[in-house]
């Protein structure tokens, strides 16, 4: 690896050999009318040569007084605004240290000299490697993070996980990827508040500057106040399904000169249900149905789950930066009661009755730190960082299943068995990043290892027959010892020139896994190194039409508890296993891009897949029972057009329109159909309309009307029939801005649930999931503190992070 860290090395030697240029200061006083001091005004200074590239901020101290440092001697434009007052713009020359004195800020006499709405609308714009939608300041801005997720360009959410082109997604908060599970991410987001959004930017080609692994990526890129204060809230949120659930939280956001501090804490008490319709033929030689059984089963889970998160960032001086975030999610003693009834027919006569009743209990826990610390170079534009990363992931199970084999015309006859598991995760990672600009180039390399832990284990007790006494089973027992080290080095270049735009880099990553299952005796060790180039080209013919074409190279490593051998069981007859022998894949990623007036996009893509690790479900004829497996796909392939427009259709009225058009195809081998291929293959439609409408003429109260409509869909081996979900929301401000009340209602169809079916040579089984989708939500948020500190400075956070 001597070689992959090398070149990095070397270039962030040579390009911190840039001399610096004579810095001065500029400082003056914001007065009003009265002479009165104008505190937290927003005081920019902008290149004279475009008068849009921001070069310098800062802000107004309490008595009006601001000073911009560290400024070359140049011809400037110096901008001034603060809410109620109209914009100021000078142009001034720095030769030497800078002295404006007194200046007044005139009176805005047009704010609200009838009713001001202050949102503007959002906006999507098509950069050479992803799609960025604005929302800061918008019609969006209130409600949470996971509200502005949900409603992204390309973004379609599957149960609780987010997709993009039908693959799941990746997280990142200003370019840090979140170590969370789905449904941790989604509790995080849905108590981050929407209003401290700039942007999401949506990478369906993620450069090589991000890990090779995983598809799409979603980045949340922050606004962050810069004005001295502290401000907070608390907020809390009844939803109403079939069993009430209760969550609470409270954030605050502490300001100074240098400290930004953001923490938040949230209890989430749940008690949810989950009801499920399924069947299986169990088929002959013959491909005649010898038994069929039909299964009702019903879950009820009952947790209390516990989020915390703390964000710094410190600012030692205007080159010099630390950040750290930390994220700690614990749900202790969740419960799940399950019930299972099923009926066994044969030749269409009810003959026996399987009940099984299973108790299950988990503590989970997901520690989380990062910490990162960024120098700027005296070289506009150039910086290094450092990062560096932590995860500890504990998950203890224990569940108790009993199972009646009621004959009709005969006996009862039970079994039970108990199981204990444990698994914990380890992933430490660092990082080193460099970039800078050479000439009208930008370049970045970098530096990564990752070094994953995992220990897990399952002890099997089964009860002794005629007697209530369990009995250790060795042969179902084992314990599984995962270790994964990931080395990366990459670089990429990027520059425009005339209309044209064009990216491309390299990474390279050397992996080294070893997995030892104890009880099956196996050690699987594999060593690899893959190159995984990217390329992006845009053609701008004007300001109305522009072309884009991106190809990437990517990895899908598969998911630590798939690789777990361990079985978790619904009944004796229906269970899920996973798989040490699993392998990473290899995608290759091509799209076109067409942009029309930043308004329509289209988007035709083709994916091959490789060999995808994917949980399969397989019906086993001789032994009547159903399991899930992790495992390879031999192909897996899939191509489509995406066409994503948004628009004001008026002052008050925002929406936007996503349609999707897809061919999905996959083949595997049918290990219950004599090992031989199967392909299965969909051809698809996806559909989502969003509205979002400014009800009230002061804009305080707001509706929200989505509707989805999905016709078929691969989800492992099963082909999903079609589902439509209409979700209707309203949320007003109270008491000019410092409270809000929302209501939200989901699946108003209830059409969102459907049938899920496998139907191949030998294989004959499907199930009809109905979680609680279908329900209503009230939501409650009290601002406190200087709660307006973000309002008065969304314009110049929006041009200081630019300049960076």
């Amino acid at each position: 690896m001597t070689k992959l860290y090398s070149l990095p090395l070397c270039l962030f030697l040579f390009f911190c050999s840039f001399s610096a240029l004579s810095q001065h200061s500029v400082e003056g006083r914001t007065l009003d009318a009265s002479g009165e001091p104008v505190a937290f005004a927003n005081v920019i200074l902008l290149n004279a040569q475009d008068s849009t590239t921001v070069y310098r901020g800062a802000v107004s101290s309490e008595d009006g007084r601001f000073s911009l440092k560290s400024v070359t001697e140049d011809n400037y434009l110096l901008k001034i605004s603060f809410v109620g007052f109209e914009d100021l713009l000078q142009r001034i020359e720095v030769t030497g240290n800078k002295q404006l004195g007194d200046i007044t800020l005139n009176e805005n006499t047009a704010t609200l000299n009838e009713v001001s709405i202050n949102y503007k609308n959002p906006s999507v714009k098509r950069e050479v490697d992803r799609l960025v939608f604005s929302v800061e300041n918008t019609t969006l801005s209130t409600g949470s993070s996971w509200d502005i997720l949900k409603k992204t360009p390309g973004v379609i959410l599957s149960g609780n996980s987010l997709m993009v082109r039908n693959q799941s997604v990746q997280v990142y908060i200003n370019d840090r990827k979140v170590q969370l599970t789905a449904s941790e991410l989604q509790t995080l987001l849905e108590n981050y508040s929407a209003e401290n959004i700039k942007s999401i930017e949506v990478i369906t080609t993620p450069p090589s500057r991000y890990d090779a692994e995983g598809g799409a990526i979603l980045n949340i890129v922050t606004t962050k106040s810069i004005a001295p204060g502290y401000k907070g809230n608390i907020n809390g949120a009844w939803t109403q399904a079939i069993y009430p659930k209760f969550q609470v939280g409270t954030s605050h956001y502490y300001k100074t000169d240098k400290l930004n501090l953001f923490g938040n804490y949230t209890n989430s008490t749940r008690k949810e249900y989950k009801e499920d319709d399924s069947y299986i033929n169990f088929r002959d030689g013959a491909d005649n149905i010898g038994n069929r059984w039909e299964t009702n089963f019903d879950r009820t889970t009952q947790s209390n789950a516990h989020n915390a998160n703390i964000l710094l960032d410190y600012n030692f001086d205007d080159n010099n930066i630390l950040n750290f975030s930390s994220n700690l999610t614990y749900s202790p003693n969740e419960t799940f009661n399950n019930n299972v009834f099923t009926r066994v027919y044969e030749m269409n006569e009810e003959v026996e009755n399987l009940i099984t009743k299973s108790e299950l209990e988990e503590d989970v826990s997901n520690v989380a730190f990062d910490l990162e610390f960024k120098h700027l170079l005296d070289k506009p534009g150039a910086q290094v960082s450092t990062k560096a990363h932590y995860t500890r992931y504990d998950h203890d199970r224990e569940q108790g299943i009993n199972t009646s084999i009621v004959d009709l015309d005969a006996t009862t006859s039970n079994y039970a068995f108990t199981t204990e598991a444990q698994q914990g995760i380890e992933i430490f990672t660092g990082q080193l990043d460099f970039i800078t600009p050479i000439g009208s180039t930008s370049f970045e390399s970098g530096i990564k290892a990752s070094v994953i832990t995992s220990e897990s284990g399952i002890d099997y007790f089964r009860m002794a027959p005629h007697s209530s006494t369990y009995i250790f089973d060795e042969d179902q027992s084992d314990n599984f010892l995962y270790d994964e080290n990931i080395y990366a080095a990459y670089f990429s270049l990027a520059t425009d020139w005339e209309k044209w735009s064009i990216k491309g880099g390299l990474r390279g990553e050397y992996t080294d896994r070893t997995g030892d299952s104890r009880s099956m005796e196996q050690i699987d060790i594999r060593e690899y190194f893959e190159l995984f180039p990217t390329f992006y080209l845009q053609h701008s013919f004007n300001d109305n039409h522009s072309l884009t074409f991106d190809y990437s190279r990517r990895i899908q490593r598969p998911r630590y508890e798939s690789l777990n051998p361990f079985r978790y069981y619904l009944t004796e007859f229906d269970y899920n296993s996973g798989n040490p022998s699993l392998e990473a894949s290899i995608s290759n990623n091509f799209t076109l891009s067409y942009a029309l007036k930043n308004e329509y996009f289209f988007d035709l893509y083709y994916r091959d897949s490789g060999e995808t690790p994917q949980t399969l479900s397989f019906q086993d004829n001789e032994q009547m029972l159903i399991r899930r497996v992790s495992m390879n796909l031999l192909e897996s392939k899939s191509v489509g057009i995406d066409i994503t427009h948004g628009r004001s259709v008026a002052n008050w009225w925002y929406a936007y329109a996503y349609v999707s058009l897809f061919n999905e195809e996959r083949t595997f081998v049918a290990i219950e159909s004599g090992d031989v291929p199967v392909t299965l293959e969909i051809d698809g439609f996806y559909g989502s309309l969003y509205n979002n409408i400014i009800i009230s003429k002061d804009g305080t109260l707001t509706g929200e009307l989505s509707l989805t409509y999905v016709s078929d869909w691969l989800s492992g081996s099963y082909k999903m029939d079609p589902m439509t979900t209409l979700s209707l929301g309203l949320r007003k401000t109270l008491w000019n801005n410092r409270a809000e009340v929302s209501v939200n209602v989901e699946d108003l169809l209830d059409e969102t649930n459907t049938w899920l079916k496998s139907r191949y040579l030998n294989q004959d089984n499907g199930y009809y999931p109905r979680p609680e989708t279908r329900y209503l939500r009230v939501g409650f948020k009290y601002n406190f503190g200087n709660f307006r500190l973000s309002d008065n400075q969304r314009a110049i956070e929006a041009a200081e992070r630019d300049r960076i």
